[in-house]
Parts: structure tokens; C-alpha cells; sequence
């Protein structure tokens, strides 16, 4: 019978005694990100909208002998945000990262998005991102360090369709910027991850008409795939690790190439397998999005 465990590129061992706070952690690549560092050794604060999905993913993790705390959360909300990294605090003792994953979207051309729509994904993917790094640096970060990640999107050049969520996601780059120049002084550092088109539950929240779109993704790709939710949990472990020490400010790619391409260049198939493009498939846990099947 095949293994259930977490299959990290990264040493045993190695958040051993940390605390880390994964937001949208209850799906996706939040619940992927949370499984991997509880492998590692960390203790993990789940919060998220929906208390069920995070219950499931606290039992997940309690079944593996981790020390794992959930915590229902708007991060819209200013007070909540503020309650829960204090809850968190009160819990835990400590608190050594933020994985600011938790966000939303949906498509909509931009002469169909009403304002409220626009507040309430900006809100979500740009302000509710702020509350939860800057109470966590109020309340533990500023005196004690640790590394923040926030999750944004492949934004570059645009997100048509999804306006909103680019115009969001290309602000929390520059805040990501911006608050690892000022928190360096506090031993902070702050970087991004950007996930492209990735195989994740998430893929089977949008609506009918657009799943012929989400089945012809991979053909744009120049890796000519998907990737995987444990690819971007690896960026994201990486840049809360020591072996990060010296990279803040900064953002990495998850994306199999895709801001690169060019209709001067059209993505080819692949002429064989290759090792090094190779899907990496660490978290026996995740599952294929059902959109993704073809008919």
C-alpha cells in the first residue's frame, strides 16, 4: 500500500520547534503547504473561512503526531485578524512564519465587474493579505524575526478576464517589496511566491463556461503541464527555511515558463520525459481537479 506520508525535498527535521501560521489553509495549496511543514517538524496554525475544511485538515495533521491549532478567519475583517495572531501567540508561544495564502477571485471581464465585486477581491487578495502580515509583525515578528511568504498570481502582463485579482495580486508584490526593505531592521524577511496555472482543488470552484479554457491550459505552458500543488509548497518551504536567509524582497515563479512565452514562439509538444521537468508529486493527499478530466 503506497505511503501516506510527505514526501518534502527538504531534511527531516528542519522547522522542528517553529510555528507557523498557514492561512487558506483549509484546501489547496494552503492544506498542501501546512502537510509539508508539519513533516518537517513544525507546529501549524490553520486559519481559513470555512470551519469544516479546517477541522478536516487539523485531524489530518493530529493523525500524524503534529501540534496543530484552526482558526476561522475573514482577513477581511481588521479585529479578526487581530484576534487570531493573538489566539495564535496565546496557543503556540511563538510564532516563526506566515504563509499569506489565503485570497479569491472570480472571472469576470472588467466592464462587468461592479464596485462591490472590485472591493471585495482587492480586499481579500491585497488588504486581508496586509492585516495578517502587519499584526503579525506588531504582535510577535517586530521583537522576536521570521520570514513571511505571501502568495500572489501570474500577474505579469496583465490578468484579463480577472482584472480585479491582478490589479490585487501586482499590489501585493510591491507591498511584499516595500515591507522587506522597512521589517529588515526587525530580522524579517518577506518574499513571494507567484503559482501559475496549478493542478489544485481551487480549479473546480469556477464556473461551467470556463472549464473547455482550464482543459487547454497546459497546451500554452512551454513544460506542456500543469504544475502541482507541492511544487509551490517547495518554493514556499524554501523561503521560510535558513537556506533563505539572504533573499528577501523577492519573488519566485511557479509557473512552468508561461510569462515567457511568445506567439514569435508557440509552446511545442515535449520530445521526451525528462527528469528535470518531471511532475513533482510529494503529497499523497492532494487530488485531481475533476474539471481537468476530459470528457
Amino acid at each position: 500500500m503506497p505511503s501516506s506520508e510527505y514526501r518534502s525535498a527538504f531534511r527531516s527535521g528542519l522547522f522542528e520547534g517553529r510555528v507557523v501560521l498557514v492561512t487558506g489553509g483549509g484546501s489547496g495549496i494552503g492544506r498542501c503547504t501546512a502537510h509539508e511543514l508539519a513533516a518537517l517538524g513544525a507546529s501549524i496554525a490553520l486559519a481559513g473561512r470555512t470551519l469544516g475544511k479546517l477541522e478536516a485538515v487539523a485531524a489530518e495533521l493530529r493523525s500524524r503526531g503534529t501540534r496543530v491549532t484552526h482558526h476561522p478567519l475573514d482577513i477581511r475583517d481588521e479585529a479578526s485578524v487581530q484576534r487570531v495572531v493573538g489566539d495564535v501567540l496565546r496557543e503556540h508561544g511563538r510564532l516563526d512564519g506566515v504563509v499569506n495564502n489565503a485570497g479569491g477571485q472570480f472571472p469576470a471581464a472588467a466592464e462587468n465587474i461592479s464596485l462591490n465585486g472590485w472591493d471585495a477581491v482587492v480586499r481579500t487578495n491585497l488588504g486581508g493579505g496586509f492585516l495578517v502580515a502587519r499584526e503579525a509583525y506588531r504582535q510577535f515578528l517586530h521583537e522576536h524575526g521570521g520570514a513571511i511568504v505571501n502568495l500572489i498570481a501570474d500577474m505579469w502582463g496583465g490578468m484579463p478576464g480577472m482584472s480585479h485579482s491582478g490589479a490585487a495580486r501586482a499590489g501585493m508584490l510591491n507591498l511584499t517589496e516595500s515591507l522587506a526593505v522597512e521589517w529588515a531592521r526587525s530580522g524579517v524577511r518577506v518574499n513571494a511566491v507567484a503559482p501559475g496555472w496549478i493542478a489544485s482543488s481551487g480549479l473546480d470552484r469556477y464556473p461551467p463556461e470556463t472549464v473547455a479554457q482550464l482543459r487547454r491550459l497546459r497546451r500554452i505552458v512551454p513544460l506542456q503541464r500543469l504544475g502541482t500543488e507541492a511544487e509551490v509548497s517547495a518554493a514556499i518551504v524554501f523561503l521560510l527555511s535558513p537556506a533563505a536567509a539572504f533573499i528577501t524582497g523577492s519573488c519566485i515563479r511557479v509557473d512552468g515558463g508561461v510569462p515567457n512565452a511568445r506567439h514569435t514562439w508557440p509552446a511545442q509538444p515535449m520530445e521526451h520525459d525528462s527528469e528535470a521537468t518531471r511532475p513533482f508529486d510529494a503529497f499523497p493527499l492532494a487530488s485531481r481537479p475533476r474539471v481537468l478530466d476530459e470528457p
